[in-house]
């Protein structure tokens, strides 16, 4: 793996992590030869089969073909292709800018007027990728990109597939992030313009409400899946006037849902406060009523950001107007019924040739009884990002984030550990790896300049109405040494030795300052 400081394909050298995925890593570099700070996507070595490494190869060098296809202000730009080691390099515009999974993760949900806002730019950027025979297959939060003045950018077109190119995805296998897919692609469809609005209005979804249309059961896939390819949607209830956009984007049949032009044209009249344009209706599925748009949400008065308290929407009889998608989306609610009865089979299988019987679960004691609050993943990851909000300023509050098992331990140790901390920068958002499990990246600013970056699996207690961290497991560490001061700087100083005696260096207030600092 790569280091900080490393030389790629003799020209890039590398800075600083900015993330990590299952494809690959991605740096911050600077190209030596032009004298800019590039992003360099370096895949990872994930067979060394010759074959399999030739067609990673081919992958990376489509990828760039397929991006130099598509100019717009709102996709991120690809710069070259290297081959590096043998591995594929991808040098892409640096954006300074957070995902809009990592904006979610924070805020819980945004509002319907920075979605549209957010939702109009990466319409507009996918329209033109339609229209150059690109079909990105992943579009997702992590893969839209915003910067500190609300310009977004599309981004990843790493399983895009273009019209022309030989498709090199292996037979059995799927591109994309199972939350976000269309019902179609869960069935085993080819991706297609359609199948990439529908991830886009699950994207807008999970703005608007926090969480995807069918939730995102990451240690599960396969059965999301099921879940997906039944095609039922739940009703948003934090979407207002942005309800009948979403529902023309989430039709269970793609040949009903907007392309991406219209969906431009909807997100941006909702952003001036015009009347959406009537085609919108026409596409949306039967629970965009005007009536279903106002309801208030089952249990509104519970966490920001989560549907778990929400109830599958009951659909009633579709209209004649709507009778069209009907079959389409007949086929889907069949297959999902299919899945059910299969699993049915095999747990009644399973439970007949069990060793002993199962045990009956006893049953509740009163119907009207008020249940135990239950800690939700959501709340795992909101309780690690107020942890690390916590430092280093704040380690006396961070120290009463700890379960009694850690606060076994020297409080003062632990105080002083922090002290010794700058700043702390959460630069990988918390995301569930278990059930009371969250991975999460911190880079820690020590009082020299240099940076310690590190991936952290925390574990929270489940029997608590607060979760408290329980173990705290380091997975990796890379050190960031401080920067060089200029060469200007350097030739300064060697010009200040020279100097005669006698000569007087009249420093300002903040040399000295700095000169503390570094001490």
């Amino acid at each position: 793996m790569s280091e900080v400081d490393d030389l790629i394909a003799g020209r890039y050298r590398l800075r600083a992590m900015l993330g990590r995925g299952a494809m690959g890593v991605v740096w911050q570099a600077v190209d030596q030869r032009l004298h800019r700070t590039v992003a360099l996507k370096q895949l990872s070595q994930l067979n060394v089969d010759p074959q399999h490494a030739e067609q990673a190869r081919q992958r990376a060098m489509r990828e760039g073909r397929i991006a130099a296809r598509l100019h717009h202000p709102n996709a991120v730009a690809v710069h070259d292709v290297e081959i590096d080691n043998g591995l594929p390099v991808l040098i892409m515009e640096y954006l300074p800018s957070r995902s809009l999974a990592d904006i979610i993760a924070e805020y819980g949900r945004l509002s319907p007027d920075d979605v549209a806002h957010v939702g109009a730019q990466v319409a507009s950027a996918l329209s033109a990728a339609h229209a150059a025979g690109i079909v990105h297959r992943d579009v997702k939060p992590a893969n839209i990109l915003i910067t500190d003045d609300g310009t977004a950018k599309l981004t990843d077109f790493g399983i895009s597939h273009a019209a022309g190119d030989v498709a090199l995805t292996q037979t059995g296998m799927f591109a994309g992030t199972p939350a976000y897919l269309a019902p179609e692609i869960a069935l085993g469809h080819r991706p297609t313009p359609a199948s990439d609005i529908y991830s886009f209005g699950s994207t807008l979804y999970a703005a608007l409400e926090g969480s995807p249309p069918f939730g995102d059961d990451a240690a599960n896939p396969l059965a999301l899946l099921h879940v997906i390819a039944a095609g039922q949607v739940r009703q948003p209830h934090h979407a207002a006037g942005l309800t009948p956009v979403l529902a023309a984007m989430l039709n269970a049949d793609p040949a009903q849902r907007l392309d991406a032009g219209q969906v431009t044209d909807a997100l941006r009249a909702s952003t001036t406060g015009a009347p959406l344009p009537p085609f919108v209706e026409a596409a949306a599925a039967p629970w965009a009523t005007p009536e279903s748009a106002t309801m208030p949400a089952p249990g509104a008065n519970g966490p920001a950001g989560t549907l778990l308290d929400a109830h599958p929407m009951q659909h009633p009889g579709p209209p004649v107007q709507q009778q069209v998608g009907t079959n389409y989306r007949a086929r889907y609610l069949a297959a999902g019924v299919a899945v059910a009865a299969l699993a049915v089979i095999v747990l009644l299988v399973s439970l007949l040739s069990a060793e002993s019987p199962p045990v009956a679960q006893p049953a509740p004691e009163s119907e009207t009884s008020t249940p135990t609050q239950t800690l939700q993943p959501a709340d795992f990851k909101r309780a690690a990002l107020e942890y690390y909000r916590l430092l280093p300023g704040q380690a006396e509050q961070a120290w009463q984030r700890l379960a009694p098992a850690m606060r076994s331990s020297d409080r003062g140790e632990y105080l002083a550990r922090w002290q010794s901390i700058r700043q702390v920068v959460v630069f990988s958002q918390p995301r569930n790896t278990g059930s009371n499990n969250v991975h999460i990246g911190v880079e820690l600013h020590q009082s020299n300049g240099s940076r310690v970056r590190e991936f952290r699996q925390l574990e929270f207690t489940t029997d608590t109405p607060r979760p408290l961290i329980t173990s705290v497991a380091l997975l990796h560490r890379e050190r960031i040494p401080a920067p060089e001061p200029p060469e200007d700087d350097k030739d300064d100083k060697s010009k200040e030795k020279e100097k005669p005696e006698g000569w007087e260096a009249h420093k300002g207030k903040g040399d000295g300052k700095e000169k503390g600092e570094d001490d």
